[in-house]
């Protein structure tokens, strides 16, 4: 296509490039990979379909849209509709008209604003957290569970997500239960109960919610328009109680209704606990009213914009609904008083001594002191009724507000639900995933609610059932604020709201404040919703679900990484805090297992791990062997770079990876069990490969096992191997003879005998050189690992035969000062005996292929040769190294004689001086001393010191 006026398939920004869902008229849009601008155009960039970054025209936006409309598209609600209304009805629940003047009575009107503005504070600092987490992107469905989940990752968001709609699903059990409460008291009035008020309230209750569930099955279509009915029944019953309040009758009197008058609100003004009541308990009762503010949220996925409408709409229902339940404590701790007897007769005479406020409006009801009473703020949760201008219309407004509230957490519930079983972070849970209908109903999830709101209304006790939510709620709460503080404090790029009217300090203090009131409210109810939010994510931390949302935990945690490892820079090394840090050369991770796992044995929560890996090919796979190393709990990291040769590729990682004092020390490398069948150029090769470590002052240890470490040519064995790296199908690899199937077995059986647990036996250390203590420290740290803590350390040392006794007591004394547990030290007091002639003729055996014999050509023949095949050995050389040889063929044969039952052996490798030993002579030192042996791990350190004994 043409972009700026030339033909190019690099394509302009274009925001369907960032969606991580299709396009609704068809594919996703991608833009061109760096590979297809990058390398030869060897094939057509775009098969069918959109091109990428081509803007599909207005008339196809229409069509597509037009088309979608025709087929019954799904639908969405704007902020007035889907989220003002919906948090409005939720907010002005069952507690405005049934016990708002119940709470005023008890803790008077001061108190009760008190409690009001607490409750409000807490919603309003959660509000704009909300609007600040529901602005940083594109808000799908599940509410809470959706904003807290996608802000600090799976744990958090699954632990939540359960309790938040569990929460949901026993507030449609609280709002129902205020509805049969009123209809029973009607009953009760016309003598019409069907048995008695707890059963009816529990008979009433259950044929409700049928009802309810009946409307949402019906869609969410049908729910909305429910909702709009129910908020114009609820703004007329309001407005019907206010009017109310500046008409009162002489009727109306003995009840306790007398108007606004300033004595009835100074009377009131103070509290007047009773029946064991508290500040607190009050508050836990009226604190569920606040819990609507996530009526929008939770149904985000059925909203046209929930980035606009969730902010907007949130916050102007929390200051609607807290203006109004200001207003009517206020007015009803004006207009009422706490106790009334109902009675015409309960006049004011001149005999009684009377200083209530109800006296100096001529009515004595002192005798409600005594108890007994059924009228007044403290006494009829009917009260708002009575005060109404018409009162049927307040009956009118607690069915709305209690029946709107109930649909909304009907609804509310399973579509949480639906958004948690979708992600499978509680795999059992799938079959709650499923949605039917153009809206993607939930209609499993609608059935379970159900039965659990049905399950709570047979407690049939409104004040019971409040403070159980509120925990749950609150806890929702505590997490949707900390969710913007730890963002804000992770300070990652990610992080940026459109919602600028958020502060991290605040959040915190609302997460903060969220906590203390679960506390206060109930203690041990907000234990156990912190046991069980605890419970959930160390389940969900343990099944580490394979999802990745982009979480500000991820982001804190790299800040933390980032900072830490600045901090390390700035100290310097000290013996007491060495620790081996690998770099393991083990080409694709599952390709040398034995090594893999071994390694990571003395590594894990120790030190660093890296798996080199150095490829002659480009393949784009870090990603899947990184992810094969994590799903099989390898603490490790895969970093592969590309080389002509393991040498410079070695070079490479050697000098590069790392970062700070984060950086390997030491290189660990298989053994090459095949190099007498190869080219000699590639044992050239790997011997330089070590010596250029030691040059770089690292470790070097080695690892040999009889039958070999490398299974990736085993059929089933090369699941991350690239394609142009797997053996052809025919080769001699893949043709599988019975002679070579018995070899792999048995080579696939020591690949993973390090991965199970290695029982009783030793660890064989032959410590015959100081190279700084690695020798000894490997060994110590495998046996502080489950799978090895059945083995003991045995320690070979050499020494002289008549200072045995002697030399076994330094070592002790120096492996004590270490403390590091040993079961045996043996002097090696014939080390220096000479070999078995038969053993010396197999070695004399070995090296002939590759022996120079410059005695038998011409002096400049023998220096051509050796310039071009320098890993020859000179007869010199043998000369020179006769004694070293001996004693390799020499150690071989004690090997042999103390070892052979050993579960490891790990032993002083011996050193090469660079550049007057030949690669043919090393490498046949190393093969002659491990040959025919139990695994053997050949360690050499730097020579400096990672043990002490000073504290």
């Amino acid at each position: 296509m043409r972009t700026f006026g030339h033909n190019t398939i690099d394509a302009v920004p274009n925001i369907e490039f960032y969606r991580q869902t299709a396009a609704p008229f068809g594919e996703k849009l991608t833009r061109p990979s760096l590979s297809e601008l990058h390398d030869e155009l060897d094939k057509e960039p775009f098969e069918d379909g959109l091109a990428n970054g081509e803007e599909p025209s207005a008339a196809e936006e229409a069509a597509a849209l037009a088309a979608k409309e025709a087929k019954g598209g799904t639908v969405k609600f704007g902020w007035v509709k889907g989220v003002l209304i919906r948090c409005m009805l939720n907010i002005w629940g069952v507690m405005l008209f049934i016990r708002m003047s119940w709470i005023v009575g008890q803790a008077g009107i001061g108190l009760t604003i008190a409690i009001i503005l607490m409750a409000t504070l807490v919603t309003t600092i959660t509000g704009l957290s909300t609007s600040a987490i529901a602005t940083n992107g594109f808000v799908r469905g599940g509410g809470a569970y959706y904003l807290i989940s996608r802000s600090l990752g799976p744990e958090f968001g699954g632990s939540i997500g359960l309790i938040f709609a569990f929460a949901n699903a026993v507030a449609v059990a609280m709002y129902v239960v205020g509805f049969a409460e009123t209809v029973v008291e009607m009953l009760n009035d016309v003598d019409a109960l069907m048995t008695d008020e707890l059963n009816d309230i529990r008979i009433v209750g259950t044929l409700t919610v049928i009802l309810l569930l009946g409307i949402s099955v019906a869609g969410m279509e049908w729910e909305a328009k429910a909702q709009i009915v129910l908020l114009v029944i609820l703004l007329g019953a309001i407005a019907n109680y206010f009017i109310g309040t500046f008409m009162p009758t002489e009727s109306k009197e003995p009840k306790g209704f007398f108007g606004y008058h300033a004595a009835i609100f100074l009377e009131n003004l103070g509290p007047d606990f009773r029946e064991e009541e508290t500040f607190f308990s009050v508050f836990a009762i009226f604190f569920p009213a606040a819990t609507g503010i996530l009526a929008g949220a939770n149904i985000s996925g059925d909203l046209t914009d929930p980035q606009s409408a969730i902010p907007k709409g949130t916050l102007l229902a929390i200051l609607i609904t807290g203006i109004t339940y200001v207003a009517v404590a206020i007015s009803t701790g004006s207009c009422i008083v706490r106790d009334a007897t109902g009675d015409h007769n309960d006049t004011v005479s001149d005999t009684v001594n009377c200083t209530d406020a109800a006296c100096t409006l001529g009515y004595d009801f002192s005798i409600c002191k005594e108890g007994g009473c059924q009228y007044g703020l403290m006494n009829d949760f009917q009260v708002m009724s009575l005060v109404s201008g018409f009162g049927p219309l307040i009956t009118a407004g607690i069915f709305s507000a209690t029946l709107s509230s109930a649909l909304a957490s009907l609804v509310s519930a399973p579509k949480v639900f639906q958004a948690l079983c979708k992600d499978n972070i509680y795999p059992g849970l799938g079959v709650f995933a499923k949605g039917y209908g153009k809206n993607n109903e939930p209609l499993r999830g609608y059935v379970l609610t159900f039965c659990i709101g049905l399950a709570f209304i047979l407690i049939a006790e409104l004040n019971i059932i409040a403070p159980i939510i509120s925990n749950f709620f609150l806890a929702s709460y505590a997490l949707i604020n900390f969710s913007v503080f730890h963002a804000s404090l992770a300070n990652s790029p990610g992080w940026r709201p459109s919602f600028k009217y958020y502060n991290m300090w605040v959040s915190l203090a609302g997460a903060i404040l969220c906590c203390v009131v679960m506390f206060v409210i109930n203690w041990w109810a907000a234990l156990v919703t912190l046991l069980i939010v605890l419970a959930l994510y160390i389940y969900v931390s343990y099944k580490k679900p394979d999802v990745n949302w982009g979480s500000s935990t991820q982001a804190l945690i790299y800040n933390q990484a980032l900072t830490h490892c600045l901090n390390l820079t700035g100290v310097e090394d000290h013996v007491k805090n060495f620790r081996p840090q690998c770099l393991v050369l083990t080409g694709y991770p599952n390709s040398r297992p034995a090594l893999l796992q071994l390694v990571h044995s003395f590594t894990k929560n120790v030190g660093l791990m890296v798996c080199g890996h150095v490829k002659t090919e480009l393949a784009q796979d870090h990603a899947r062997c990184q992810r094969w190393l994590n799903e099989k709990r390898i603490k490790a990291f895969y970093t592969p770079v590309y080389s002509d040769n393991l040498r410079h590729g070695a070079q490479f990682l050697l000098q590069a990876v790392g970062l700070g004092r984060l950086k390997p020390n030491t290189l660990v490398m298989g053994f090459k069990n095949n190099w007498s069948d190869g080219d000699m150029r590639d044992v050239e090769i790997y011997i330089n490969t070590i010596h250029d470590a030691f040059d770089l002052q690292f470790g070097v240890v080695i690892l040999r096992l009889q039958e070999g470490l490398d299974i990736s040519h085993i059929q089933g064995q090369d699941e991350l191997l690239s394609s142009h790296e797997k053996p052809p199908v025919g080769s001699k690899e893949v043709v599988i003879s019975l002679s070579s199937f018995s070899y792999q077995s048995r080579l696939l059986e020591s690949s993973q005998q390090f991965k199970k647990k290695q029982g009783k036996g030793t660890i064989d250390v032959w410590w015959l050189f100081d190279d700084g203590g690695l020798t000894l420290l490997i060994p110590y740290l495998l046996t502080n690992r489950s799978k090895w803590g059945d083995c003991r350390i045995r320690v070979f040392i050499g020494g002289k035969i008549n200072r045995i006794d002697h030399d076994r007591r330094v070592m002790a004394t120096l492996l004590s000062r270490f403390r590091i547990d040993f079961s045996d030290i043996n002097v090696l007091g014939d080390i220096n005996t000479k070999p078995k002639k038969h053993n010396k003729l197999t070695f004399k055996e070995l090296i002939e292929p590759y022996r120079l014999k410059e005695d038998d050509m011409e002096q400049e023949a023998a220096e051509r040769l050796k310039a071009q095949e320098p890993w020859r050995i000179t007869d010199n050389e043998l000369e020179l190294y006769k004694a070293k040889t001996n004693r390799q063929i020499r150690l071989n044969e004690l090997l042999k004689e103390h070892s052979s039952t050993a579960k490891l052996i790990v032993m002083s490798m011996p050193l090469a001086r660079k550049g007057t030993v030949s690669s043919a002579l090393y490498m046949c030192w190393m093969e002659t001393l491990s040959k025919d042996l139990p695994p053997l791990l050949l360690v050499r350190g730097n020579h400096q010191s990672v043990l002490t004994f000073y504290s």
